[in-house]
């Protein structure tokens, strides 16, 4: 989204999109092949065993051959942009400064398209480096409205992934996500105010406030990336937009009544808008 040719300066352009300057110089150092293999052990790892922390992912590395000390562990845990999904003070820390808003869906009834949307990041190993993965999700069908790929944790790949969406399937009544910097970005929450949706953020520690976008994850990892060795950006996004459409038209989910995720979302819109 940073035009470097653009009359606006970049610093502008960067303050605009909440972004560090640094990031758009950044070239990227190569990653050896060990530390690819480690990070992608550990993602299958925290797939399998969301709960372990540093300690026990260190533990069973060493029980695959791996021989890292805590520090180390951690240090790739944070390059990845994943820990331990437990209660604990200050599990999911906003960027400082950033506004955190309250949880909105607790005790309520979510049974149609577009009462609600959910967002989440992922992390996606590829034969020769790393990518993260965004997706918004229509919560009561499904539905993954929008996705994009990104080699950093900024919230410009963010922004674009909802702007797609809104325009797409139009604005939501709640938006939902947790509190990771991209999401409480002034940028971010600005779009969402600008469409009149209401911002509602999971609690510290509470995974399960997001839990149909982190089955999203498992299912996106174990029925597509890891059977697959992407090559590249290029390559993973092709192959992604073809396990989506799968995901979205084709595949039935048995909480939803062996129904596809199209299926609930059209056919809930349509109530909706009938009524």
């Amino acid at each position: 989204m940073i035009n470097k040719t653009h009359k606006v300066p970049v610093v502008r352009q960067c303050q605009i999109l909440d972004l560090s300057r640094s990031s758009i110089y950044y070239q990227p150092v190569p990653i050896r092949k060990e530390d690819l293999d480690i990070m992608s052990l550990i993602d299958e790892i925290h797939l399998r065993y969301p709960f372990y922390g540093s300690r026990r992912i260190r533990d069973e590395l060493e029980d695959n051959g791996f021989y890292l000390s805590r520090d180390q562990v951690s240090r790739f845990m944070k390059k990845m942009g994943i820990e331990a999904l437990y209660r604990k003070p200050r599990l999911s820390k906003p960027h400082p400064g950033h506004k955190v808003y309250p949880y909105l869906l607790r005790g309520k009834t979510i049974d149609r398209a577009n009462q609600v949307w959910a967002t989440d990041i992922t992390y996606l190993p590829l034969a020769q480096g790393f990518v993260y993965l965004v997706a918004i999700m229509d919560w009561a069908s499904r539905k993954v409205l929008s996705w994009r790929l990104s080699n950093t944790l900024d919230t410009s790949f963010c922004l674009e992934a909802l702007e797609e969406a809104i325009s797409k399937y139009g604005p939501p009544e709640i938006f939902n996500s947790d509190q990771g910097s991209q999401f409480t970005s002034d940028s971010f929450t600005k779009m969402l105010k600008e469409h009149d949706i209401r911002i509602s953020m999971d609690g510290r520690g509470r995974w399960v406030d997001n839990v149909f976008i982190e089955r999203l994850w498992k299912s996106v990892k174990y029925e597509e990336v890891y059977l697959k060795a992407y090559d590249s950006i290029s390559i993973a996004r092709k192959s992604l937009k073809e396990y989506f459409d799968f995901y979205n038209q084709r595949r039935w989910h048995q909480n939803l009544e062996r129904k596809t995720p199209d299926e609930v979302y059209w056919s809930t819109l349509e109530h909706k808008e009938a009524a």
